[in-house]
């Protein structure tokens, strides 16, 4: 059993940490939000009363924050200094590329191993227990932080040096913007040309217009496995965090000269729908704005 200090209880983070205490460690769990840290506490994690008190002795941290500016500022004013040196560093924030070589850069210089590693699945599978991660760091670093990831984890890939973990994630999900975009946009079509929204599953589901957001995450209600589209897209991945994600691979193209005009088109659409009040939904629910009409008909 490890001593784990989690610090970050949001949508993603209040799902993973009590994996880790079924696991069998002891989790001390810290939120600025009270309602998030009393969710963590009621599934088994204790209660930090700051950040500073989850990390004294702690074997392992793991941070789940919300962009680059709150990890640089959780590990230097928080972090560094206060957990032994120790402390295995594991960062699965999803934020730039530059900001995660330099976290662990100024981690490796007080003594620390640190990885970054940004997850893929959702808050269900946050929840369950079967994210995918993506890990940037040493290959000895990596060894030390798996059978921490693994309570976590159906997948823990290394994906080479520092930030590669970051960039592995911006490049994913900007492939996911756009393929949800789009898929969207066949539901639309297909509705106008006369076919139900079931039977288009039906059939591009098992043809090559399959995609992980048409099975697993399907936009439209009651045609595929329950997904937000279910709930009236409340829930799941939310556009503005997808919005941001944008954002990070379109920074990350113009810093390296990569051409990515269906990611930018995927970023205009995304910052419309959030533009127009839809930050908070599921950004599946982005199919709504692509045909302000759309509505599920009675017959599929």
């Amino acid at each position: 059993m490890a001593r784990i200090a989690f610090i970050g209880l949001g949508h993603m983070g209040g799902g993973m940490a009590p994996n880790l205490v079924k696991a069998g460690h002891e989790v001390r769990a810290f939120d600025l939000s009270e309602e998030a840290l009393s969710k963590a506490c009621e599934q088994g994690c204790g209660r930090a009363g700051s950040a500073e008190e989850a990390v004294k002795d702690a074997d392992v941290v793991i941070t789940m924050l919300p962009a680059a500016k709150h990890v640089l500022d959780v590990y230097r004013n928080h972090v560094f200094g206060n957990a032994p040196a120790s402390a295995l560093l594991i960062d699965c924030s999803t934020i730039d590329v530059a900001s995660a070589r330099i976290v662990e850069e100024e981690a490796s210089a007080k003594g620390y191993e640190m990885v970054d590693a940004p997850v893929s699945g959702g808050i269900a599978a946050a929840a369950a227990g079967t994210l995918a991660f993506m890990v940037g760091g040493s290959p000895q670093a990596l060894a030390k932080a798996k059978p921490f990831i693994e309570p976590m984890a159906k997948a823990v890939i290394h994906a080479g040096g520092p930030g590669a973990g970051q960039a592995a994630k911006i490049c994913n999900n900007m492939i996911l913007g756009a393929t949800m975009a789009v898929t969207c946009e066949g539901f639309v079509l297909a509705q106008k040309l006369g076919l139900g929204p079931k039977v288009f599953f039906d059939i591009s589901s098992q043809a090559s217009g399959q995609s992980w957001s048409m099975t697993s995450y399907c936009p439209v209600p009651g045609v595929g496995p329950k997904t937000p589209a279910d709930n009236d897209y409340e829930g799941g991945f939310a556009a503005a965090l997808m919005l941001k994600d944008l954002k990070l691979a379109d920074e990350a193209a113009k810093s390296v000269g990569a051409y990515t005009p269906m990611g930018g088109e995927a970023e205009e659409l995304f910052q419309r729908f959030v533009d127009r009040g839809g930050g908070n939904k599921d950004f599946s629910g982005i199919i709504k704005m692509i045909d302000d009409s759309w509505k599920v008909p009675d017959e599929h």
